[in-house]
């Protein structure tokens, strides 16, 4: 009797949740699969859907790219799961990501997760579509043309001597990405946003902490409660903000004719905003510049910063391509004291160094779409509605070509095949594609050969724990945050 009774505790207690359990994820698998277009005679890609509503979004959150390459290791390049709400298809590969980025308006639309677009903003330049996104568009490259980052190159510059000289004058060691991240966060801030020096000091720690928190919560479960991923980033977003606000309301007081008003050399990508907001036919909206300038702020130095420490740890692990670099700046005679566009057009060795470093790691891990129709991908269909990731990551890591695990920045100096096919170019994307490339990779470009000109020029140094571990959250970045010795280099 006492068996019986302990048998049917256990039954009750243990193994009828867990059946329950299973029963409930097979349904909600088999739910999910019934939503696949029965006009079209594709299968569904291979795949899984996790756990009831949320799907395999903690497990991407928690393992980051160690779950992608898992899921591509089993499923391949085309696969199904369901992230932040949504039934998705993970695309990789060059010629899969070639049809997607390319179908831009005809097959897909860009739209991130419900958490960034309520974080960052609905009319952000990633989120809006059609005429109101060219023209947000046209406005930000303005900022970037060559003439204006010609006059941005000695801002850039004396930031990053003072940086590196700081790193210079310390005894102990330097924890290179989180100073990186402060750098380039300075030189965002006076660059695309227009604040002075002054007041960069004033609110840098503050601005630093609250931009910190908005990134880790950027991708979170779209849930708006007290405490919550969501809650932090949106409290951390409003005070970053409050102080934009100022500063765009200075901008108003000084320059009240707007386009042509006095008082202005250049004008910086804030300004420019504000420029075409009040040339536009809409009504001047202070929420749309504040959520562009925030947008601006997390491309122009999170992704800046991401890869200039890969750029310390690839150099302190390959000491020959340093001398290259050394090699490449007295061939050219570039004037270290006053760099201009033109001398770091020169720079072709340096150009293929950030080049390699963004392929093996880009620092945005992938871009977003819906799928405006249900349509194939490689044998597949793709439901109307359902979300579409394409990895850049995986993307590089798949791509055919020589040595691709060894950092070979020569291998850019080749010019492409002429007989190379058409996807061969998409399988280089750091960038993005199609009418959705990166409108900053020109700034970001001359941001990265500054830094690299003044690093290799003022330093020696060595990585003191080796190759590191490497994290994405949400740009990938050294676990131990690459803490490097630095000495002052004295040329031969």
């Amino acid at each position: 009797m006492a068996l019986s009774t302990l048998l049917a505790t256990v039954l009750c207690t243990i193994v009828l949740p867990v059946l329950l359990f299973l029963v409930a994820v097979k349904l909600w698998e088999v739910y999910l699969i019934r939503g696949r277009d029965p006009s079209c005679p594709r299968p569904l890609p291979p795949g899984s859907m996790g756990l009831p509503f949320i799907g395999e979004t903690l497990q991407l959150l928690l393992q980051r790219r160690k779950f992608l390459r898992m899921k591509r290791q089993k499923y391949g390049c085309i696969y199904r799961t369901h992230l932040f709400g949504n039934p998705t298809v993970r695309v990789t590969g060059a010629d899969n990501v070639r049809q997607i980025l390319l179908g831009e308006h005809r097959l897909v639309a860009v739209q991130w997760p419900a958490s960034v677009r309520t974080i960052l903003g609905s009319d952000t330049l990633s989120n809006v579509h059609g005429a109101q996104h060219k023209s947000k568009k046209k406005a930000i490259m303005r900022a970037f043309s060559r003439d204006a980052l010609e006059q941005y190159v000695p801002v850039i510059q004396e930031e990053v001597r003072a940086a590196v000289q700081g790193w210079l004058r310390r005894d102990a060691c330097v924890l290179v990405y989180p100073e990186v991240k402060r750098l380039m966060f300075r030189v965002a801030m006076r660059i695309l946003l227009g604040f002075e020096p002054e007041q960069i000091r004033r609110d840098e720690q503050q601005l630093v902490e609250a931009f910190e928190e908005m990134i880790k919560n950027l991708f979170s479960l779209p849930i708006d409660v007290p405490f919550s991923g969501l809650y932090r980033g949106l409290k951390a977003r409003n005070f970053i903000h409050a102080k934009i606000e100022e500063n765009i309301r200075k901008k108003l007081e000084e320059d009240p004719e707007g386009p042509g008003g006095p008082g202005c050399r250049h004008r910086d990508a804030l300004q420019q905003l504000i420029d075409s907001s009040r040339t536009a036919a809409e009504p001047f909206s202070m929420q749309a510049i504040k959520e562009s300038a925030t947008e601006l702020l997390f491309g122009g130095h999170e992704t800046t910063a991401s890869t200039a420490t890969s750029l310390i740890m690839f150099l302190g692990l390959n000491p020959e391509v340093v001398d290259r670099l050394r090699q490449e700046l007295r061939s050219k005679g570039v004037d270290l004291q006053s760099l201009s566009m033109e001398a770091l057009e020169q720079l072709k060795y340096t150009g293929c160094v950030i080049k390699e470093t963004l392929r093996i790691n880009p620092p945005v891990p992938g871009g977003f779409r819906v799928a405006l129709k249900t349509f194939e991908l490689n044998g597949y269909q793709i439901p109307k509605g359902w979300n579409v990731i394409y990895s850049i990551c995986d993307t590089h890591d798949v791509a055919e070509i020589p040595d691709r695990e060894e950092f070979r920045p020569q291998r850019f100096m080749a010019k492409p095949s002429a007989d190379a096919s058409p996807a061969s170019r998409f399988q280089y994307i750091p960038f993005g594609g199609g009418s959705r490339m990166c409108v900053g990779k020109e700034f970001a470009t001359v941001l990265l050969k500054v830094f690299l000109v003044e690093v290799v020029t003022q330093c020696n140094w060595t990585l003191l724990n080796g190759p590191p571990t490497m994290k994405t959250a949400p740009t990938p970045y050294p676990v131990d945050h690459l803490p490097t010795k630095f000495s002052q280099h004295v040329p031969s």
